[in-house]
């Protein structure tokens, strides 16, 4: 998205080259645009790094390098020494939820969440107004409330994620029945999240963006939402429409690659190079389409996977086995083995490879069992330690190529480690782990027939507005998550206690004892 005002204009996200091993393309396709005339920009915000965001080569390529970078408040420097690798030099270093005024009455204020489950360690919410027109592009972030933008005047323009951006339920090694209804839910718990959102912005108009993708590669082409399926996690821009209009959204306004919004404080006039209905109606022969002009880029990304110089095991326990000694509340987190499995090139061939949390150490499988397994191929595997990424969440496990199976719960856990392969990041999400089982959070609310804490545990979200109860079950709307609240228990994932009981019992004394229904766990 570009932003264009009197005062200058911003590039937001440009991502037009495929992402995470060639799994990701934009949808609608926007690498036919003129980006020789769309990247001579004043300023550039990257929301975050995530490569379906930061696309380095179109970034080095197009982007003008006078632009100016707004740089969201992250703990690490990753964001801005990357850029500087592509060339950018003039920075300007926003501080989170201060408004800052550019030349010529420009303003612009930058919001970062920092949790590491917020994208690559940050994610962040663009807010911009001009002559009294003001526009937030949200984009993936998940603010726990939109409050704060609320407060600085009505919004004319709320740009939003509204379809899925990840793995699951689809890689998992599931009856194709379950996966369904995991997607269904899923799916349904997007639009709810996206609902809550806009009702509590109140924009004058809405704009769904950032996702979906849409998927290239032959064996990844059932990811597409063109199937009738209603556990599909990418529903398009169409669907959002339909969906909107259902709980009674009339201010939806959709865009493709080319469309313009003029917007003022009482009007929106908008343009499209084609008729939108008419595009979405052809979604598939677009999608075929862009299959075959695809193919030779998915087909050199391919070929440059395997690496078989490369020692597997020699090389993750290289990598990993100094992070596993560093890391106290990760690997506690994590509390057992995971497993690899990585097919050779032949498509038979298996070595399996171990992740041992509790013993500090990587080795070959012996034969135990596992909290997760991975089966993916060995040349990915090769790949990431070719080229020395820290990483692995942001690149193999949201390329959907590979399949999981776990026992339990999910565990957020597994996902930050492999997030964290590098010094700085492990740091950082250690300590941010360390601060947040030391925080408590005080204060209770009442839902329904239960008092429990106002902060769900997961990631501090208010549960005034996103907390739902539904019996002796509460769910937290901002990521789906799920307790039990006659034990606490989380029942969506391992290390999150809630706080919780009936309303009219007694509540926890002041020396620490507490009734049944708030017990922690063993």
């Amino acid at each position: 998205m570009r932003i264009d005002t009197p005062a200058g204009s911003i590039l937001c996200d440009p991502w037009v080259n495929p992402a995470y091993f060639a799994s990701w393309f934009p949808f609608p396709d926007n690498s036919l645009l003129d980006w020789e005339t769309l990247g001579q920009v004043d300023y550039l915000y990257l929301s975050h790094l995530h490569r379906d965001h930061f696309d380095a080569a179109h970034l080095k390529r197009f982007v003008s390098k006078k632009a100016r970078v707004l740089l969201p408040e992250y703990p690490t420097s990753e964001l801005e020494d990357q850029l500087r690798e592509l060339g950018f030099t003039d920075f300007i270093k926003t501080v989170s939820e201060e408004v800052l005024e550019l030349d010529g009455g420009l303003k612009i204020m930058i919001q970062a969440l920092t949790s590491p489950t917020d994208g690559p360690i940050g994610d962040s919410s663009l807010w911009v107004e001009y002559d009294g027109v003001r526009l937030l592009n949200q984009n993936d972030a998940r603010p726990t409330d939109l409050a704060l933008f609320t407060s600085l005047g009505h919004v004319h323009a709320h740009m939003l994620q509204f379809s899925g951006a990840i793995w699951y339920p689809m890689v998992y090694e599931l009856p194709q029945s379950a996966k369904t209804a995991f997607g269904k839910q899923k799916r349904d718990r997007q639009f709810d999240r996206t609902w809550r959102y806009i009702d509590d912005l109140k924009a004058t108009n809405v704009f769904p963006i950032a996702g979906p993708p849409c998927f290239l590669d032959d064996e990844l082409w059932q990811f597409n939402d063109i199937f009738g399926d209603e556990g599909n996690i990418f529903p398009d821009q169409s669907v959002f429409m339909k969906e909107y209009a259902k709980v009674g959204g009339t201010n939806g306004v959709v865009l493709l690659p080319g469309s313009v919004s003029e917007i003022t404080e009482t009007s929106i006039e908008t343009t499209h190079p084609t008729d939108v209905d008419e595009f979405f109606a052809n979604k598939v022969a677009h999608l075929e389409e862009m299959r075959e002009r695809k193919r030779p880029v998915i087909e050199a990304e391919k070929a440059s996977w395997r690496h078989p110089e490369i020692d597997v095991l020699k090389e993750m326990k290289r990598r990993i086995e100094p992070l596993l000694e560093e890391s106290i509340y990760l690997a506690k987190g994590v509390g057992g083995p995971v497993r690899f499995d990585l097919v050779g090139y032949d498509g038979d061939a298996v070595e399996s490879i171990v992740v041992d949390f509790p013993g500090k150490e990587v080795r070959r499988y012996a034969d135990e069992k596992v909290r997760y397994r991975f089966r993916t191929e060995r040349a990915l595997i090769e790949h990431l330690l070719f080229i020395d990424e820290v990483d692995w969440v942001n690149s193999l496990f949201l390329s959907c190529r590979f399949s999981a199976a776990r026992i339990g719960q999910y565990n957020e856990f597994v996902y930050a480690f492999f997030k964290c392969l590098s010094e700085e990041r492990l740091q950082y999400a250690e300590g941010w782990y360390d601060e947040h089982q030391r925080t408590t959070d005080a204060e209770d609310i009442t839902l329904g027939d239960w008092v429990v804490q106002r902060r769900c545990p997961h990631l501090k979200a208010d549960l005034t507005r996103f907390g739902i109860v539904d019996g002796d079950q509460l769910t937290c709307q901002l990521h789906g998550w799920r307790f039990d609240l006659p034990s606490g228990r989380c029942l969506t994932g391992v290390g999150h206690q809630i706080r919780a009981r009936r309303a009219g019992e007694p509540a926890p004394t002041a020396d620490g004892d507490a009734p049944e229904a708030a017990a922690t766990p063993a």
